[in-house]
């Protein structure tokens, strides 16, 4: 097999594997919704459709350097990821993960920031603010401007921060439920993460709710520390809006719904 077509292989698999995996997990996400806040999903589906379209061609944009990465890392040895736990101390396994998140953190707050400027966020950004109010579908809906500003991150950092196969899993794991998590309208997580001292340095729903209500605030992915020292920190929103706009979703489908049956 040539090299060439091992790469697009590669590629073509992770594609496959992010794809599924934003499936499975917003898919939960969304069902979870369904459950514990009945409607507040009402009425969105051409909306859900066109987030679920969008994330999905953002999975190949994700896909493409994930899986050369991947190649040159089995065949040649490239990145600083490694396999032997031993090969550094065990204490180092969360620092790794740690810096992983702060060094992902501080990339997408500074991108997320230049894509509110007006031009890239007229050509680009306002695909992703398109959905009002974000669902749990929305977390990769992305023009591909933007996913590939997202795709480059973990890629790169794998080349400049030693970190272990698995530790690098963990990494993947919490970027991508908090990608989901953040934008579903309503706090999985206990109080505690974001309504005590440690909400006071972590992104939640809560938070990422008013940059979606604001736009020009709260711009982080997992901490809130560059909005803090940047003063683009605006607090916690709520979710109380979204919560009457699908109750009044809901009694406008019922007064159709009538309406239609006394027509019949």
């Amino acid at each position: 097999m040539s090299i060439a077509l091992a790469i697009l292989l590669s590629a073509a698999a992770m594609t496959m594997i992010v794809g599924v995996r934003y499936l499975i997990t917003s898919g939960a996400f969304a069902w979870a919704t369904r459950v514990r806040h009945p409607g507040l999903y009402t009425g969105l589906d051409p909306q859900i459709r066109r987030e679920i379209w969008w994330s999905l061609a953002s999975a190949a944009i994700y896909g493409v350097p994930a899986g050369v990465v991947a190649w040159g890392w089995q065949n040649r040895g490239w990145t600083q990821i490694y396999t032997d736990a031993s090969a550094y101390p065990l204490w180092y396994l969360p620092v790794s993960v740690l810096l992983f998140l702060f060094a992902h953190d501080t990339w997408f707050y500074w991108t997320h920031r230049w894509m509110h400027r007006p031009k890239p966020f007229r050509i680009a950004h306002a695909v992703h603010h398109a959905s009002r109010p974000p669902t749990a579908w929305a977390a990769m809906a992305f023009h591909p401007i933007e996913a590939l500003t997202g795709a480059v991150a973990i890629p790169l950092l794998v080349f400049l921060i030693p970190i272990h196969v698995a530790a690098l899993g963990v990494v993947l794991a919490i970027m991508t439920v908090m990608g989901v998590t953040n934008h579903m309208g309503w706090e999985v997580f206990p109080r505690f993460m974001w309504g005590g001292p440690l909400g006071a340095w972590l992104i939640t729903a809560s938070h990422h709710q008013r940059h979606h209500e604001r736009y020009g605030c709260n711009y982080g992915l997992y901490f809130r520390f560059w909005d803090r020292l940047c003063g683009t920190d605006e607090g916690l929103g709520d979710f109380t809006r979204d919560r009457a706009r699908a109750a009044a979703r809901r009694g406008r489908g019922t007064a159709d719904g009538r309406n239609a049956g006394r027509a019949a």
